[in-house]
C-alpha cells in the first residue's frame, strides 16, 4: 500500500472514529439536558439538513480546490461540531452542533471518495478498502461513545473532538491532486440521467434507504415481535456485518458483470427489506433476511459509485460522488419520515412491506430503460 492509500485509510478510520462517538453522544447529551425524544428527533434530522444542503455546492467546489482541502476541512468542522456542545445546554449549540456534523459528512465523503477514486487501481477495490476502513470505525465509535458516555456525554463528546483533530494529519499525507477541469466533450442532458450514472445513484438510495429502516423500525418490529434487547442488539450487529462483508466482496466483482450484479442487489435488498416485518416472530428467518439485505446494500454502496466513476470523463468523477452523496442523504433522511407517514396509515409490518418494495423498483426502471435505450452504436 502506497503513502496515499495509507493515508486514505488512515483518515478513513479515524474519522469514522470520531464520528460514530460523536453521532451516539450527542443525542445521549442532550437527553441528559433535558431535551425530549422528540426534540432530540428533530436536532437530528438538522444534521440531514446540513449535509444535503452542503452537498449542493460541494461539485462546483471542486473545480476550484483540491479535494484534499475538502478532506482537512470536514475535519475542522467535527472538531467545533463536536466542541460546541461541551460547555454549554443551550438548543442553539445543539442545532449548530447537528449542522455542523451534517457539513462534515457532506464534505468528508465527497472529498475523501473522490481522491481515492483518482488512483490507478481498479475503482471498486480502492474504494472497498476505504469503506472497510470507515466500517471498522463506525463499529468502534458507538462502542467509544458508551464507554465514556457512562462518566459524562461530555466527555465523550470531547474526545470525538479530540479524535477528529488528529484525524486531520493524515489529510497532509494525501497526493496533491489538482482541482477538476470542465471537460471539454460533456455530453447534453443532465449528469444523473446518464444510464451507468442513473444506475449508481439509485444503488445509493437503495444502500441508504436499508441503512435508515435498520436504524429505527427495524428494531422497532423485532421489539413487537417479542425479542429480547439483547437478541435485537446481534440481529442489528448481524446486518451491520454483513454490510461490511458486501463492501469487501464488491472489490472483487469483475468489471463485466458489475451492472447485472448491481440490479439483482437492488432487488434482493429491498426484497429482504419488505420481508423483514413479516417474518420478525422468527429470529432465524430474522437473521437471514438482515444478513442478505446488508451484504447486497454493503456491495451497492461501492460497486454503484465504482460503476458510476467508471462511465464519466476523469474530470466529471468530483460530480457523480457528489451526486451520488445527494441521492444517499436523501434517502436517509426521507426513507425514515416516510415510513413514518405509513405508520399513521397501516400497521408497521405492511409499512415495512411498502417501503421494501419501493426500494426494489430502482432496478425495475432501471433494467426497462437500459433494455429499451438503443446500443451507442445505433444512436
Amino acid at each position: 500500500m502506497d503513502r496515499d492509500s495509507a493515508a486514505s485509510t488512515v483518515a478513513a478510520a479515524t474519522y469514522s472514529v470520531a464520528l460514530g462517538t460523536g453521532s451516539v453522544a450527542l443525542p445521549l447529551l442532550a437527553l441528559r439536558a433535558g431535551y425530549s425524544a422528540t426534540e432530540v428527533g428533530i436536532l437530528t434530522a438538522a444534521s440531514a439538513v446540513g449535509q444535503i444542503v452542503s452537498r449542493f455546492g460541494l461539485g462546483a467546489l471542486m473545480r476550484r480546490v483540491p479535494d484534499w482541502y475538502l478532506v482537512a476541512a470536514s475535519g475542522v468542522v467535527l472538531v467545533i461540531s463536536s466542541g460546541v456542545v461541551v460547555g454549554s445546554a443551550a438548543w442553539v449549540p445543539f442545532l449548530l452542533a447537528q449542522v455542523l456534523q451534517g457539513a462534515s459528512r457532506a464534505l468528508f465523503w465527497t472529498g475523501a471518495q473522490t481522491h481515492v477514486m483518482r488512483g490507478n487501481r481498479p475503482a471498486a477495490s480502492r474504494l472497498a478498502v476505504f469503506n472497510l476502513a470507515a466500517g471498522a470505525g463506525f463499529l468502534g465509535g458507538p462502542l467509544l461513545a458508551g464507554v465514556l458516555s457512562e462518566e459524562t456525554p461530555e466527555l465523550a463528546m470531547g474526545v470525538a473532538a479530540g479524535v477528529a483533530a488528529v484525524g486531520i494529519l493524515p489529510t497532509f499525507l494525501l497526493d496533491r491532486l489538482p482541482p477538476f477541469a470542465q471537460p471539454q466533450d460533456r455530453p447534453r442532458g443532465r449528469l444523473w440521467r446518464r444510464p451507468d450514472v442513473n444506475l449508481g445513484c439509485w444503488a445509493a438510495v437503495t444502500s441508504a434507504g436499508w441503512y435508515g429502516v435498520l436504524t429505527s423500525y427495524v428494531p422497532v418490529v423485532l421489539d413487537e415481535a417479542g425479542h429480547s434487547a439483547s437478541a435485537i442488539g446481534v440481529l442489528v450487529t448481524l446486518s451491520h456485518t454483513a454490510a461490511l462483508v458486501g463492501v469487501g466482496a464488491s472489490g472483487r466483482i469483475p468489471t463485466r458483470v458489475a451492472v447485472p450484479v448491481l440490479l439483482a442487489g437492488i432487488v434482493l435488498t429491498g426484497t429482504s427489506t419488505a420481508m423483514t416485518g413479516v417474518a420478525a416472530s422468527s429470529a432465524l428467518l430474522s437473521g437471514v433476511l438482515l444478513a442478505i439485505a446488508g451484504g447486497f446494500a454493503g456491495m451497492l454502496q461501492v460497486l454503484g459509485l465504482a460503476v458510476a466513476t467508471q462511465s464519466v470523463d476523469s474530470e466529471e468523477r468530483g460530480d457523480v460522488v457528489n451526486l451520488s452523496g445527494v441521492f444517499r442523504s436523501v434517502a436517509l433522511f426521507s426513507v425514515p419520515l416516510g415510513t413514518a407517514g405509513l405508520v399513521l396509515l397501516v400497521p408497521l409490518v405492511p409499512a415495512l412491506a411498502a417501503v421494501g418494495v419501493a426500494l426494489s423498483l430502482p432496478a425495475v426502471m432501471v433494467g426497462v430503460r437500459r433494455r429499451s435505450d438503443p446500443p451507442p452504436s445505433e444512436r
